[in-house]
């Protein structure tokens, strides 16, 4: 057998272990979140590596078989078996978590009686980075203010179907305030809902360093604004505007939700409508001033927030941080929240989650959801994967439970 098959189930290996308990220490944190991230929702396509991988040395290669080649193969197989096992049961704790915020007969206000369908979409699990629907229309590159690229969303319909009053559902991508743009992310979310009828727009904002905070919150505003004033046009209903938006987009999507009419985030256009009906944050920054005094969060604020995102020492300009904090905007006022993190996740601390859902629910009267994922690392739910279509298909039942619980209170 030969020494490559032995070093590639070592390095699967020690990558499944990775998965598992990932490496999360001061910068290891980093790479730890870059190897884990994919072999956690890839470990079903690495299990099959893995097996023909051996298949091959054994029938084919020949040679005398290495004893830690094996030894190596059973280990990372044993481990990735553990980690897919533990995507599959995302859809039952997710339906966990709906019944226990929202109520066990959740599903009959969605009239859909009876258990939930968590049958997975074979295909789509089996294609990870096939994510365009031929059902789904994507009109490109629509302004929503003057200036350049930046200054751009995406709408996203069902193809061939005139709609009126259908709900809206904004995604604002992550990427560290930094990196990223509109065709990233959110993409099984959003066809997902334009499938079942609702408009979904994705918006781009100008990043740091360039364009230093609150340059990224305003521009979001910016688009919320237009969404009000313009998606009647593309079918929306601008009565019922819900956000989304994963890492660095769920802070603004979080922020956004909390902070509406907030002048120093809208200069210029302080009457406008920012209002959202509900938020549904995935892996979210909330407390980008150290407020909860938890290590992680202090140490973004000052080693990366600070010179890279806010060109401040926090030092010296707390406030701006604090401001900048979801955390620090939960009033008794707030909109419904369905707030998504893996426990496992190196990125963006969950206990960052913890503090907001429990300031949430200590403050406000709002249905407030969480679900908080076993073994799930950052951007779970960027590509197709057992764990991120079990929590599409819920994030699709909650927004769904949730427009009907709207329209319920108005009539």
């Amino acid at each position: 057998m030969s020494a490559g098959y032995a070093r590639r189930q070592l390095a699967l290996a020690a990558l499944a272990v990775n998965a598992i308990r990932p490496m999360s220490r001061g910068w290891s944190a980093i790479p730890g979140f870059a190897l884990g991230w994919p072999t956690s929702e890839l470990a079903p396509h690495l299990l099959g590596a893995s097996a023909v991988d051996t298949i091959a040395e054994l029938t084919v290669r020949g040679g005398k078989p290495s004893r830690i080649g094996l030894v190596a193969a059973a280990a990372a197989a044993g481990l990735l078996g553990y980690t897919i096992a533990g995507a599959r049961r995302t859809g039952t704790e997710l339906d966990a978590a709906l019944r226990e915020s929202i109520g066990d007969g959740y599903l009959d206000e969605l009239e859909v009686p009876g258990p939930v369908d968590l049958r997975l979409p074979r295909g789509s699990v089996a294609r990870p980075f096939s994510l365009r629907q031929r059902d789904v229309e994507v009109l490109r590159n629509v302004p929503y203010t003057e200036g350049g690229r930046k200054a751009h969303l995406d709408i996203y319909k069902p193809k061939d179907r005139e709609l009126s009053g259908a709900p809206v559902l904004i995604q604002v991508h992550g990427g560290g305030w930094t990196i990223g743009n509109k065709e990233q992310q959110g993409l099984l979310l959003m066809n997902r809902m334009a499938q079942q009828g609702w408009v979904c727009v994705s918006v781009n904002y100008r990043l740091a360093p360039k364009y230093k905070f609150p340059t990224q919150i305003v521009d979001v505003k910016r688009a919320i604004a237009w969404v009000h004033e313009n998606i009647k046009e593309y079918g929306g209903d601008p009565s019922y505007v819900a956000i989304t938006g994963g890492s660095a987009g769920g802070h603004l999507a979080a922020l956004a939700a909390l902070t509406p009419g907030l002048a120093d985030y809208q200069p210029g256009f302080e009457e406008a409508d920012t209002s959202i009906s509900a938020c549904v944050p995935f892996y979210g920054v909330y407390d980008l001033a150290g407020i909860t005094e938890e290590r992680a969060a202090v140490e973004m604020r000052d080693s990366f927030l600070g010179p890279r995102v806010f060109g401040k020492d926090p030092k010296t300009h707390l406030e701006d941080f604090v401001q900048a904090s979801p955390l620090s905007h939960v009033t008794s006022h707030t909109p419904d929240f369905f707030i998504i993190h893996g426990a496992n996740d190196t990125v963006v601390s969950v206990t960052q989650a913890r503090a907001f859902v429990k300031a949430l629910k200590d403050k406000t009267d709002a249905s407030i959801t969480y679900a908080e994922l076993p073994g799930t690392q950052h951007a779970f739910e960027v590509f197709s994967s057992i764990r991120s279509q079990h929590t599409i298909a819920a994030v699709s039942r909650w927004l769904q439970w949730h427009r009907a619980k709207t329209q319920k209170s108005l009539a």
